[in-house]
């Protein structure tokens, strides 16, 4: 039996590495981690993009930008409660991620608004885009799509973080 279950694992880690690898993204001393956005209503023309940035090295850089395959335009975006009402704008100087630190673009916090979406984003999916960054420049990244009330990559979620008839 023993002999059996370390063939299946030799089987099997090849699909696993791979899997692991899908998620994470490297651009030098940048570390990008499991980029995903939610499921969309159809007629939907916006959804938020979310993940981690870690910088591992010695330098700040700053996350200016980037592309998603299913829209027009992508914008970085801070969310905010103010007296009960959400608000929302662009970041128009980026996100800087210093040296040692960790950014996370979240439900409810930063995170990536891909405008102009082409098709409605359907879970299980994945979509090609790029995160532009000062110094590191262009780095290709791959996002899964979770459901439509997701809070984190593989969470089915309840209720959405950011209000009512807010869908992104």
């Amino acid at each position: 039996m023993r002999a059996t279950a370390r063939v299946v694992l030799l089987c099997l880690s090849p699909l696993l590495a791979g899997a692991a690898a899908a998620e994470d993204f490297t651009a030098g001393s940048l570390k990008i981690g499991q980029p995903w956005s939610r499921a969309t209503p159809n007629g939907a023309k916006v959804a938020g993009g979310y993940l981690t940035v870690t910088n591992t090295g010695s330098e700040p850089d700053t996350l200016t930008g980037g592309t998603f395959d299913e829209a027009g335009s992508v914008e970085i975006h801070s969310m905010s409660m103010e007296g009960g009402v959400m608000k929302m704008a662009p970041v128009e100087s980026g996100l800087v991620v210093k040296p040692g630190e960790t950014v996370t673009l979240k439900p409810g916090g930063y995170h990536l608004m891909f405008l102009g979406l082409k098709d409605p984003l359907k879970k299980g999916e994945t979509v090609k885009g790029t995160l532009t960054f000062a110094k590191a420049g262009s780095v290709p990244v791959t996002f899964s799509v979770e459901a439509l009330a997701a809070k984190a990559p593989g969470a089915a979620g309840g209720e959405m973080d950011h209000g009512k008839g807010h869908h992104h």
